[in-house]
């Protein structure tokens, strides 16, 4: 698959964050034109500087809600493949800043779903939404494609409008035009790995704690998410840009998940994150009120499983094993590129 991306032009929206940052590494170890467009990195530390991910491709810093900034930039990179994961990504940042997650997230995919309208070069465009653009209704099983999206908080539910965007601009202009691109859409499940230093994540709550020897304060402990390496989603979208830039008939709405034994409570995963970092590392459950998020979340991935002949490769416990490994190396100071390079290497042989 990565040799098919050897000498495409591909753009990605939202480079400088965790998955981004991760993306943006595979596609120039690959060979690929790689420019990305996006703010500074929002953490800091962050992977994009720490890794050097800027090196090899064209960075370009802009924001998402800037149309004639993104314009300029895209239309000098002329991309054949576009990845759009520009994002306010935070459930708890949304309700704090609900007008600009909505901004962001709703007006930044028509800015860039209007950039490919305009062009004259893009054969493919991938917009990454999230699991929890379904309507939840706490279901024990897992949501479906064709299950209603209407997500509860701002963030969720702004990206349930980027979905919608999505549908629309395909009905509008692209499905019926032969030269046009073909455009999907991907819903992903929790991801972790090295290089996340974002607020109110678990598996960032748990490197923070245990990187300042305390013990790991769990939000929410029977909470059931889906949780997958980042590798593993971002294989599933370099395979559906591919095979829709081949196929056009082949782009749709995509679940991407990992397999049903993975989808774990959130004090499972702190406690398999304390066994692989070691040193009697411990969490305590806090119940704390706060607002609303979703108890329960599966997803359904048959579709993009039968369409693709994908399979989840790493398992929970083997991702957390990962984000251990590259955390040591970077609090070493290792070198945290090279190990980057190393899983990489290694996920994709």
């Amino acid at each position: 698959m990565l040799d098919f991306y050897k000498g495409k032009r591909v753009f990605i929206t939202g480079h400088t964050g965790f998955k981004g940052s991760w993306l943006s590494r595979i596609l120039v170890l690959a060979g690929a034109d790689v420019t990305g467009y996006s703010l500074e990195p929002p953490t800091d530390p962050s992977m994009f500087y720490i890794c050097n991910i800027a090196d090899g491709m064209d960075s370009v810093i802009g924001d998402i809600r800037d149309f004639k900034a993104l314009k300029t930039a895209f239309d000098a990179a002329r991309p054949e493949i576009v990845f759009h994961l520009a994002a306010q990504p935070i459930v708890l940042t949304s309700y704090e800043q609900p007008a600009y997650t909505y901004e962001t997230n709703v007006m930044g995919t028509v800015n860039i779903l209007e950039c490919a309208r305009l062009s004259d070069c893009v054969r493919s465009l991938l917009n990454v939404t999230t699991d929890k653009v379904y309507k939840n209704n706490e279901w024990c099983w897992g949501y479906r494609e064709n299950e209603p999206l209407d997500g509860f908080d701002p963030y969720s539910n702004s990206k349930s409008c980027s979905e919608l965007v999505t549908h629309s601009y395909k009905a509008s202009f692209f499905d019926n035009d032969p030269n046009a691109p073909a455009v999907s859409t991907a819903r992903a499940g929790n991801v972790i790995g090295g290089g996340d230093f974002a607020d109110n994540r678990i598996i960032p709550d748990c490197v923070r704690a245990a990187m300042a020897g305390r013990d790991i304060s769990v939000r929410n402990p029977n909470s059931v998410r889906p949780y997958q390496h980042v590798l593993e989603p971002l294989s599933v979208y370099l395979k559906i840009a591919q095979k829709q830039y081949e196929d056009k008939s082949l782009a749709g709405y995509y679940n991407v998940g990992p397999n049903e034994s993975d989808c774990l409570t959130t004090g499972e995963l702190a406690g398999i994150f304390c066994e692989a970092w070691g040193g009697g590392q411990k969490f305590v459950a806090e119940r704390r009120d706060g607002p609303h998020e979703a108890n329960f979340l599966r997803l359904d991935c048959s579709l993009v499983k039968n369409t693709f002949g994908w399979s989840p490769k790493w398992s929970a416990a083997e991702a957390v094993r990962k984000t251990v490994e590259w955390t040591k190396a970077y609090a070493s100071s290792g070198d945290a590129r090279a190990k980057m390079d190393e899983q990489i290497t290694e996920f994709f042989d």
